[in-house]
């Protein structure tokens, strides 16, 4: 199987990440896709998985709910203690990748064993709010994104809980990456740099499956 965004690229010629690191070229650049691209996929993913470094120096990599604020902006809520708030105390830089439209697939050109998928992939800063106002604008954020029709118990639940619930927000110090590996209707692998180029790539989750239907799961 071939993996979905091996590495992390970076958007045109002028690569640079938001504090001025150089990133790696995306190896299979006609499947690299943009930052909005890349921010459409980790809206729409279930959950987000973040990887930590432990105290010790290991990984630690844990699949979370998160909300996104704007571009650069992402919270997620938690315990207020743990593992991933020693992680934070210790070393705030953390990963975050995303996977939608993963699934098997026989190449139509060259019967090959492939994955159709969208991916992205962020890095960022982590770090715990402690402002009252900001905790429950995050909170608020995570429940509109997952239980929009059930905020109307939204104040009763802050009342109850605020002052036992961690807040994290994690600010991306360089744009996200994306990449897309998608077969067409005629069975051709679809290139582009943009999600503009195959505006039916955001507008449309089915991919194309190896017997020429169409799957609608995520």
């Amino acid at each position: 199987m071939r993996k979905a965004n091996r590495e992390p690229n970076e958007q045109g010629e002028q690569n640079q990440s938001y504090s001025g690191y150089a990133k790696p070229k995306m190896r299979k650049v006609s499947r690299q896709m943009d930052s909005d691209f890349a921010l459409e996929v980790i809206d729409k993913a279930p959950f987000i998985t973040v990887s930590f470094t432990r105290p010790d120096g290991s990984p630690y990599g844990v699949p979370l709910s998160l909300a996104r604020k704007d571009e650069k902006t992402f919270y997620f809520h938690g315990a207020m203690e743990g593992e991933k708030m020693d992680c934070i105390a210790q070393n705030p830089r953390v990963a975050l990748s995303a996977v939608t439209k993963c699934t098997p697939t026989v190449g139509p050109k060259d019967n090959s064993f492939t994955l159709q998928y969208k991916s992205a992939m962020a890095v960022g800063i982590a770090e715990v709010v402690t402002d009252k106002a900001e905790k429950i604008e995050a909170l608020r954020l995570i429940c509109q994104r997952f239980l929009p029709h059930h905020m109307d118990a939204f104040d009763a639940a802050i009342e109850r809980s605020l002052d036992r619930t961690a807040v994290v927000k994690i600010t991306l110090t360089e744009p996200p990456t994306g990449k897309r590996k998608q077969y067409d209707k005629q069975g051709e692998e679809m290139k582009g740099r943009s999600s503009e180029n195959h505006p039916s790539l955001l507008e449309d989750d089915r991919v194309v499956t190896d017997e020429g239907k169409k799957n609608g799961n995520e």
